[in-house]
């Protein structure tokens, strides 16, 4: 389909011209002023409006004005004769793509104008492309661009829609809570409650409690009915975090509402209604509980519907820049500091790092550093002494008897080791150097190691 193109013109001929001329190649319809135009683009929707300065009454600038400000506004280009050039570079300023000078070069206009529709369309192409790629990097609160992160993005918008249980497994600190919210805010359920209960925090007999409710008298302290969270999170979603950790008594009761949906408060007669989605996150592995007698099998097959594995922090160091920024500007909010990026040293220092704490521990590493930055960045002396503590050098790097490191011999190393831990990709060599790709092609270059990285 051809692209659509408006002439605005108060002179006939002009605009038979230019319609005579552009036909072939573009849809062309005419107006004669900036009333014209605007009607005609009531039933049209150009790509291109192609305006004369001076039209009478109302003139071009005015009919640019007024397109600018719609969305999805279309390509303008003014015409005009050489002794208003300076207007016309005014109208660039608000908005104007280009302009041309009377008469017109009909060969120089088309290419102009096929130029520009290229331009918009690249334009367009690459912020649908920026949305893509935000749109696999975040996940209501969750970021991450590493392909087990992705994964889990996937799975979370598969899952979510449906009534399916997930049970959501990974070390500490990993993330579970979080992709739990993001189950329930994309699912039917979002506008109900979204409960959660640390199940190692709670004895057995308060963890009953705190699930079913209980009646008056049921036990000593028990002065008045309590609701539990099956019943408070009705209609939304109940997260039972750590549940390896339940104990085989209470794993009978929650089997019977995965099972019935139905459940008894504690010391009551009274059988009630669940109707809850529920999703159940552990740092245990619960089929080794369930070989070991501590965790049933029957509850472990119920729960284990659709698993979400979060991956522990050292194997997606690729998202550690990205967590980082976004922690670095919600930390100087709430501290009332000021943003600060993190030296290339620092950033260095926490891509070498184990994370055994995972997500958690770097939120809190950077809110240290936010802290405790003085200058313009976050240096190395600004973090935790965990991260400073120095590591042995591994063989490759170990100096010769009586040689000193230079500059030249640091930077060669770390180069160096990071291709060797991406396996030669530079991207990921990249972004763990802290630098972008186009600096470490450069660095490779002058430092005479290029032969020795092929990928």
């Amino acid at each position: 389909m051809s692209p659509t193109l408006l002439i605005v013109d108060d002179e006939k001929n002009t605009r038979d011209g230019l319609r005579n001329a552009l036909g072939e190649e573009f849809e062309v319809y005419v107006a004669p002023d900036v009333d014209g135009a605007l009607k005609t683009l009531e039933s049209i929707r150009a790509d291109v409006v192609l305006t004369d300065l001076q039209l009478g009454a109302r003139n071009g600038m005015e009919l640019v004005e007024e397109l600018v400000r719609r969305p999805n506004p279309p390509i303008c280009i003014m015409m005009t004769a050489y002794g208003s050039v300076d207007t016309a570079v005014e109208a660039m300023r608000r908005g104007v793509y280009d302009f041309v000078t009377k008469p017109v070069n009909i060969d120089r206009l088309e290419i102009l104008i096929k130029r520009a529709i290229r331009e918009r369309n690249t334009s367009r192409e690459n912020k649908e492309l920026r949305t893509k790629v935000e749109r696999q990097i975040t996940l209501e609160g969750m970021i991450g661009r590493s392909p087990a992160m992705v994964e889990v993005f996937e799975t979370i918008k598969q899952v979510a829609p449906s009534r399916a249980t997930v049970l959501i497994q990974g070390e500490s600190g990993t993330g579970k809570e979080l992709a739990a919210h993001a189950i329930h805010h994309l699912s039917p359920r979002a506008k109900g409650k979204f409960l959660a209960v640390h199940c190692a925090s709670l004895t057995p007999e308060l963890l009953a409690s705190e699930l079913f409710g209980h009646e008056k008298g049921a036990f000593t302290g028990a002065f008045e009915r309590r609701i539990g969270r099956f019943e408070q999170a009705k209609g939304g979603t109940l997260f039972l975090d750590e549940i390896g950790e339940i104990d085989l008594t209470t794993q009978v009761k929650i089997l019977r509402v995965l099972g019935e949906r139905t459940f008894e408060r504690v010391g009551g007669s009274e059988t009630l209604t669940a109707d809850v989605r529920l999703i159940a996150a552990t740092n245990k592995d619960l089929s080794k509980l369930v070989a070991e007698g501590k965790f049933r099998d029957d509850l472990f097959f119920r729960l284990h519907v659709v698993p979400v594995t979060m991956p522990p922090l050292r194997d997606r160091k690729i998202d550690i820049p990205l967590l980082a920024e976004s922690f670095l500007k919600d930390c100087a909010l709430e501290n009332g500091k000021p943003h600060r990026e993190l030296s290339p040293e620092s950033m260095q220092h926490i891509l070498e790092y184990d994370w055994p704490g995972n997500v958690r521990e770097l939120r809190t590493t950077i809110e240290h550093g936010v802290v405790m930055a003085t200058g313009p960045k976050i240096t190395p002396k600004d973090l935790p002494a965990t991260l400073r503590a120095p590591r042995p050098l591994p063989a490759h790097e170990k100096t010769a008897p009586g040689r000193e490191w230079n500059l030249h011999d640091t930077e060669t190393s770390l180069i160096l080791r990071a291709l060797e831990e991406c396996r030669g990709h530079r991207s990921e060599a990249a972004i763990k150097l802290g630098i972008s790709r186009r600096t470490l092609h450069r660095r490779l270059k002058e430092l005479n190691i290029f032969k020795k990285s092929p990928r």
